[in-house]
């Protein structure tokens, strides 16, 4: 329990006690009544504000939720689970239920938090636990609502990183699209609420670490993207394989770390490059140097290159001069090795094909994306920026550039959640959130800036 809980517990515990003493007219009596002149002083008077959501705030703007939390880490969970105690809920039950009609009860979730806590930093554990008191929930609820990208990550996503010649001006513009057909249908059995109308955008702003902002389900302690102040952008995409362990931390609270603690890109690549877990691949910029750089990992392989390393051209994939780009599946040979469901390398042509035809070749669903992706980006080369790579991601994705692609998005494997592309080292961001009725694709896009946002007051 926070140490300002404690402090209040006590202080009516004592309160009482005095009142009892008093009434059978105790020889304490007289003392009871000097302790109860200390105690009722203010309790700001013992060190802390009494305004337990001092630093965090609630607004809307034109429909997006942005939470503002900072401080230390117990109390920036505290703000969250205060402001959003009803969506957190929501979303905890839609994860456990779903979980649990996928072979992961809680009682499971809840083992598997507890070997894993062993590695993750005490800040998220304390920040967890602000949470719980803030929403009135059971710690354990909320650590088993955080180990599910751990244990069924299914999002199929997609990232990119462009700059200098591949960009008008020269700077690093960062592309993100969390997609997650399966999951686009969840939603509270209690309220009805869907999981994608409880998406947020969150200003942290840390006591001791670095600010960030990220665009996250409400309940996430860990992130699945964004941006920092010193630059930094990253992104996921899911790879299933059958090299895993839960002896490490997971992906999505190692992408909270490097947002909090990563200042280059270096830090960024340790730090996802530690503590491995299972299959993933990230997009990593820095929008100082300016550079981006892909990581695919397993439990026990790790890749990282650039656009020049030779890994980026093994066919059928092939390099884009100053562009880093991937959809869920391995480039990288050695990984691709361990793909679950993966008959071959090579997951396009006709075998690719007809192999995807009798339902054993999930992959060239994967590559479709891929192909549609990377061929837009081939096409608008040397003249992207903010807007224009906002524009490319919603076109691809509403079928607009590549007739496979738009056949395979009628499988339901790509339904955007939400979807942004950030200049990291301005601080603009351009996103689009999913809502009861569409996709984020076709929803509206919003702009937003860091640093403007870390420098608002609370209301």
């Amino acid at each position: 329990m926070h140490k300002k809980h404690i402090l209040f517990a006590l202080h009516e515990m004592l309160i009482n006690q005095c009142v009892i003493n008093i009434r059978m007219r105790n020889r304490k009596a007289l003392l009871c009544i000097i302790t109860l002149a200390i105690l009722l002083m203010p309790v700001s008077s013992f060190g802390f504000s009494s305004n337990e959501l001092n630093g965090g705030w609630l607004e809307e703007r034109d429909g997006v939720k942005i939470l503002h939390i900072s401080g230390s880490p117990y109390e920036m969970g505290y703000q969250y689970g205060s402001l959003l105690k009803n969506e957190i809920k929501e979303n905890v039950r839609i994860f456990l239920g779903y979980l649990e009609k996928n072979g992961y009860p809680y009682d499971r979730l809840v083992e598997i938090w507890n070997v894993m806590k062993d590695y993750l930093p005490r800040e998220y554990i304390e920040e967890m636990q602000g949470m719980a008191d803030g929403a009135g929930l059971y710690f354990d609820d909320v650590a088993a609502y955080n180990t599910w990208p751990a244990v069924f990550n299914h999002l199929y996503c997609c990232g990119m990183s462009a700059w200098g010649s591949a960009t008008s001006d020269g700077r690093l513009y960062h592309l993100r699209s969390l997609d997650w057909g399966g999951g686009f249908g969840l939603r509270d059995a209690e309220t009805g609420k869907y999981l994608r109308e409880n998406q947020i955008l969150i200003v942290r702003k840390p006591k001791d670490a670095y600010s960030s902002i990220c665009p996250q389900f409400a309940g996430d302690i860990f992130a699945w993207g964004g941006i920092n102040e010193k630059g930094i952008a990253i992104g996921e995409t899911t790879c299933l394989t059958y090299d895993t362990t839960f002896h490490g931390i997971s992906a999505a609270f190692r992408m909270r770390m490097v947002l909090d603690h990563a200042s280059n890109a270096n830090e960024a690549i340790n730090i996802m490059s530690s503590n491995r877990t299972c299959g993933w691949n990230f997009v990593i910029s820095d929008g100082k140097i300016p550079m981006g750089y892909v990581i695919e990992q397993t439990a026990n392989i790790l890749y990282v290159g650039t656009w020049f390393d030779p890994v980026e051209k093994t066919p059928p994939f092939w390099e884009i001069e100053n562009v880093v780009r991937r959809s869920p599946m391995f480039i990288s040979p050695m990984c691709a090795a361990t793909q679950k469901e993966r008959p071959f390398y090579d997951p396009s042509g006709l075998r690719g094909f007809l192999f995807f035809l009798v339902g054993k070749n999930p992959y060239f669903v994967l590559w479709s994306q891929y192909k549609a992706l990377s061929n837009e980006i081939d096409r608008q080369w040397g003249s992207l920026d903010l807007n224009s790579t906002m524009e490319m991601l919603r076109d691809v994705y509403l079928g607009k550039t590549d007739f496979l692609f738009f056949i395979m998005q009628k499988f339901g494997s790509f339904k955007p959640f939400h979807q942004w592309v950030a200049c990291p080292e301005s601080g603009d961001i351009v996103i689009s959130f999913a809502s009861k009725d569409k996709m984020a694709c076709e929803n509206p896009v919003h702009y937003f800036n860091l640093y403007k946002l870390l420098e608002e007051k609370p209301p």
